[in-house]
Formats: C-alpha cells, sequence, structure tokens
C-alpha cells in the first residue's frame, strides 16, 4: 500500500508540474514540464534521501566518536535496528539546539536515521531510545520513500511558484496566458503543502508510536520525548533549516516549525497530547499483561495448612 500510495503521489505532483507548464507556456511548456518531472522523479527516488540529509547538513556517526552522548545513541539505534529485524541504517547527527529526529530512505538496506544536537543532548538516554525506535518503526514500515520523496518535490513546487512569481509571463497582448500561469502557480505552494498532507497521513504517525513503542520497549519514554519536543519547538528553539525548507516539515517526529506562517499548512502531525495519551494506553496495557503473566497460579488441590 505504501509503494501505492507514493505512485499516486508522485502522479498528483506530475501533473502539476504538467498544468503549471500549460498555464506558462501553453502546450510546448506542459512538454517541458512532463520531460522534467519524470527526471526529478527518477532523481528524487535514487536520491532524495542524500538532498534532505545536505539540506540539514547531517553528519554520519559511529560508535568511535569521541562525544559519550552520540556514542550512546549510535549504540542504542543499532542496538534497536537488529532488534526490529532491520539491516543497519546510517546513524547521523543535525546541528540544531531544537530536539528533533527524522528517518530517510527508499527502502530499509539505504536508510538513514537523523537526529538533532538538541535532542541529544535536553532529552535522557531513554527517551532518545524512543525517539530513535519510532523513526526506525517509520524505516520497517517502509514510510520513508514516501516521506522524502514528498519533501523533494514538493519542494521543488515551491521553488517553481516562486520562479512563477517573480520571472513568470509577459504582459503583452500575445502571452496573456502567461501572466494567468505566473499567478496561479503562485498558488501552487499551498497545494503541494496539502498533498503532503494527504500523503503522509496522521494514521502513519500513529503506527511508527505504536511500533516503535515496541522496538524500543518502553511507551511511556516515547510519550515523555513527545511532549518535551513539543514544549521546545513551541518555547523558542527554533529549526532554521526547517523554516526555510517547510517541505520537509512532515519527516520529522514532531512538526519543526514555530507556529507563523507555513506551521498550519504542514500540519501533518497529529495532535502531541493525542499521541501521549495513546502511548500511556499501550504502556498500561503491556503493564497489565506483565504483572499477569508473573502471577502465582492457583493450587487446584484443598488448603492442607496447619488449620486445613
Amino acid at each position: 500500500m505504501n509503494y501505492l500510495k507514493t505512485y499516486m503521489l508522485l502522479a498528483g505532483l506530475t501533473a502539476l508540474f504538467m498544468g503549471a507548464g500549460y498555464l506558462i507556456g501553453g502546450p510546448t511548456g506542459m512538454l517541458v514540464a512532463l520531460v522534467f518531472a519524470l527526471g526529478l522523479n527518477a532523481f528524487s527516488y535514487w536520491n532524495a534521501d542524500k538532498i534532505v540529509l545536505r539540506t540539514y547538513g547531517a553528519q554520519e556517526v559511529d560508535e568511535s566518536h569521541p562525544e559519550p552522548l552520540i556514542r550512546n545513541y549510535v549504540t542504542d539505534v543499532v542496538q534497536m535496528a537488529a532488534k526490529a529485524g532491520l539491516p543497519r541504517p546510517r546513524v547521523t547527527v543535525i546541528d540544531s539546539d531544537q530536539p528533533n529526529a527524522f528517518a530517510t530512505g527508499r527502502d530499509p538496506a539505504h536508510a538513514a536515521v537523523a537526529a538533532t544536537t538538541g535532542l541529544l543532548r535536553l532529552l535522557t538516554r531513554d527517551e532518545i531510545r524512543g525517539v530513535m525506535a519510532h523513526e526506525l518503526a517509520h524505516v520497517k514500515n517502509r514510510d520513508t520513500l514516501t516521506m522524502t520523496v514528498t519533501a523533494t518535490i514538493a519542494g521543488a513546487i515551491s521553488a517553481l511558484a516562486n520562479f512563477a512569481f517573480f520571472f513568470g509571463g509577459s504582459r503583452d497582448e500575445d502571452n496573456r496566458g502567461g501572466v494567468i500561469g505566473a499567478i496561479a502557480i503562485a498558488i501552487l505552494a499551498p497545494i503541494a503543502a496539502m498533498l503532503v498532507q494527504m500523503a503522509i497521513s496522521r494514521a502513519r504517525e500513529y503506527e511508527a508510536d505504536r511500533i516503535g513503542a515496541a522496538i524500543g520497549g518502553d511507551p511511556a519514554a516515547l510519550a515523555r520525548a513527545l511532549e518535551k519536543i513539543e514544549a521546545y519547538a513551541r518555547g523558542g528553539y527554533v529549526n532554521y533549516d526547517a523554516e526555510r525548507n517547510p517541505a520537509t516539515a512532515h519527516m520529522f517526529i514532531i512538526n519543526p516549525l514555530n507556529g507563523k506562517g507555513a506551521d498550519s499548512l504542514f500540519s501533518t502531525h497529529p495532535a502531541t497530547h493525542n499521541r501521549v495519551e495513546a502511548l500511556m494506553r499501550l504502556g498500561v496495557g503491556q503493564a497489565t499483561r506483565r504483572a499477569a503473566s508473573t502471577l502465582v497460579p492457583p493450587s487446584e488441590g484443598p488448603n492442607v495448612g496447619p488449620w486445613g
């Protein structure tokens, strides 16, 4: 189903490119846009993860890193990936004060996870494990292909909108369509954002929370992490790269935008308090099952004590 959703998404975004090309340049513009969109789709499939990691300046790290926090982070990710039956992902760090994380890659064999320095500094180790288990759940569910390709193409449409707004369409009698096209293209970035919302469903985040809680083994730790990340993101810890690239906001475990402008437009995440409540119910269920499994079974025979 995830692959089907990806193909449907790519078809929709390609149609947007073609419509934009037609409005700006007529049939010739539409053909150029089609060729460009097909090339971008192919390029995104193979390279979108590299583009996203480069956009955020993600640096790959391993167990030999001199910082203990980073060594623990790498060790925990590798252990949890093995527990989940996944190949070892690339483990990266992003220099940002805002605690946050995401996963990327076209499939589990080419996956990468990224955590910000703020996440490693401001959260406890068990909370970091919970966050990265959530990201590994996205890898396991093969969500990362849709998430990464969507970010790249939606960002390209936003760039096209800006280009058309400033440079598109002459105002002579022979090219009125170009003027209309330039205005219409300027509206395509919000449309691209809506496609992101459609493609990255809220149910997908709940599912990653559920599976991540199983991988990490501590739903309460993930719940605490979500609350902290939400508080820091809204409390002045700005992710400047995310603000400059809002089409990637859906990739993070918590929306990294600061609540202004495009934040509501790219609101692809469920409400944090709803996610926390679901995780706490999951944790209570696990605790109940563990307690039941440790109960001493009642004796089947009569009481044979001193007063029996």
